[in-house]
């Protein structure tokens, strides 16, 4: 049985510039709603894999779908919210501009440190993540394989518990824009 994670394309966003914190949640929004940059285009070894995937699984953020259709997927079997990206947390901190990749990485460490204003929990999120894992190994236990056009943070925590389930395969993924990480488990 084989479950392929591969991240999705990069979004194509307008540089906004400097933005306060309390103007992260408009960036979030635009970064979800945002169509793929057509420029950063997967790589061949990538489509390949994808081609020879059963089963394709996105999550319910467009540019998990869209990516599927880049990929030249000819049929997602599976459209769920659980397997959407881990929300980002934000919080006001008045008077303070930077870069909104900037912000994303200070809250997302806050959040790694338990702030999870507006947005879940670390253990919400894990959670969420372990019921991804599961539905993802069911379904390649009734087809082979399958892969999930998902997202940075929630494919590192479905490889996670898919390698503490007995899943062999690639660890410590960097999360560009593309990238796959294979994973088999022998009956």
């Amino acid at each position: 049985m084989k479950i392929v994670l591969i991240r999705h394309g990069k979004p194509n966003l307008d540089d906004i510039g400097k933005i306060k914190s309390i103007e992260i949640e408009r960036w979030i929004e635009s970064y979800n709603s945002a169509k793929i940059d057509l420029k950063c285009q997967p790589k061949k070894e990538s489509i390949e894999i994808a081609k020879n995937c059963n089963q394709v699984v996105c999550s319910d953020l467009s540019r998990s779908i869209e990516s599927a259709n880049i990929l030249g997927v000819k049929k997602i079997h599976h459209i769920e919210s659980v397997f959407r990206e881990v929300g980002l947390p934000y919080a006001p901190f008045p008077f303070i501009k930077l870069e909104p990749n900037l912000w994303a990485i200070i809250f997302r460490v806050l959040w790694f440190f338990g702030l999870k204003s507006n947005s879940e929990s670390l253990a919400e999120a894990r959670l969420r993540a372990a019921t991804g894992a599961r539905k993802l190994k069911e379904i390649a236990e009734n087809n082979d394989s399958v892969i999930f056009i998902g997202h940075g943070i929630m494919n590192r925590f479905i490889a996670k518990e898919l390698v503490s389930s007995g899943w062999v395969g690639a660890s410590g993924s960097k999360g560009e824009y593309w990238e796959f990480g294979v994973y088999e488990y022998s009956v």
